[in-house]
């Protein structure tokens, strides 16, 4: 163990554009803060390559567990970001080209020694909705796919399917359809820009009544009780982003199944804090990027899901 206080660097939006009591990397940078390291604030804008050597200019960061009047910045300082002692890659989607730009650079830093949680080449090759293939027993009946045809067959095959985009969030453009929806063809075109883009078909799954649950895990462990996000009265989707609404969902022996074969993939690819996506008994996507809903459990269940990952770090760390 050491004495030296640990600087945490925080990758993310900008911090003015948060929801505060909502916000998972607040939630993450409060504690930081009650642990007396210290915290530096960082966006894309603030990180590059220079001679292949990554490098950021960061800013120290105060923050306050309240809604307005919240955080405060400090002087910037310029360097290697290896000079760090730890990184969290906190930007939201969109899964883009900035996106993987800013991993590479990330990378460099890793390779130079900086932890960056979560690791940045498999946050490239952990796709939220694509990696479920690799899953497939977990998982409910999935295409992916560009041709029109293929994905009107698998609607024909089961009946009622979920259509949606490999790079969304927040329950953006979802679609539920049955066999002989006359929108069938209007939302092919529309999700698959007219065959150009990969788009997703998956069984519905009518236990979505019960929530779609959320399942964190901490270095490959569920952190415990999942979140079940309900949706509002004529919705499909739960995403509290989209209305649902929340309540906790204690772990079913499914849900310790699921966990078992999945974490330590998760935690052998460096992918340290993880949001499971489970409707029924079948993962329907594993949230890498920027996993959320810390919050709403912690006031749920009194929890502090963010020490559990500050622990994490303490402990690989030497700290």
């Amino acid at each position: 163990m050491t004495n030296r206080r640990p600087n945490v660097g925080v990758v993310m939006d900008p911090i003015e554009s948060i929801t505060p009591h909502k916000d998972t990397t607040l939630a993450m940078m409060l504690e930081i803060q009650n642990r007396d390291w210290a915290l530096s604030y960082l966006t894309l804008e603030d990180i590059f390559l220079q001679d292949g050597r990554a490098m950021g200019r960061w800013r120290p960061l105060t923050v306050r567990d309240q809604d307005q009047d919240y955080f405060d910045l400090g002087e910037p300082q310029e360097g290697p970001l290896s000079s760090l002692d730890c990184l969290l890659m906190r930007k939201d989607p969109p899964f883009d080209m900035e996106y993987i730009y800013a991993t590479y650079i990330l990378e460099r830093a890793a390779d130079e020694g900086l932890r960056v949680v979560n690791r940045p080449a498999s946050l490239r090759d952990v796709s939220e909705k694509v990696y479920t293939a690799w899953f497939p027993e977990c998982c409910p009946p999935t295409v992916i796919a560009r041709d029109g045809d293929r994905l009107r067959g698998f609607i024909r095959d089961q009946g009622h399917a979920v259509l949606k985009p490999l790079d969304g969030m927040g329950g953006r453009d979802i679609f539920v359809v049955r066999d002989g929806d006359p929108n069938t063809s209007v939302i092919l075109e529309h999700l698959t820009a007219s065959g150009a883009r990969f788009a997703l078909a998956q069984r519905y799954l009518p236990e979505i009544r019960d929530g779609d649950r959320r399942i964190l895990l901490v270095n490959g462990k569920a952190t415990g009780p999942a979140l079940a996000r309900l949706p509002r009265a004529g919705e499909s989707r739960g995403n509290i982003a989209a209305g649902g609404t929340v309540q906790g969902s204690e772990l079913r022996e499914r849900d310790h199944w699921l966990i078992e074969r999945i974490g330590p993939v998760m935690r052998d690819k460096g992918l340290m804090f993880v949001g499971l996506d489970v409707i029924g008994d079948y993962v329907t996507e594993i949230n890498v990027t920027s996993p959320t809903c810390v919050r709403e459990l912690d006031h749920i269940y009194g929890s502090n899901i963010s020490a559990q990952l500050m622990d994490e770090l303490a402990e690989l760390e030497g700290w």
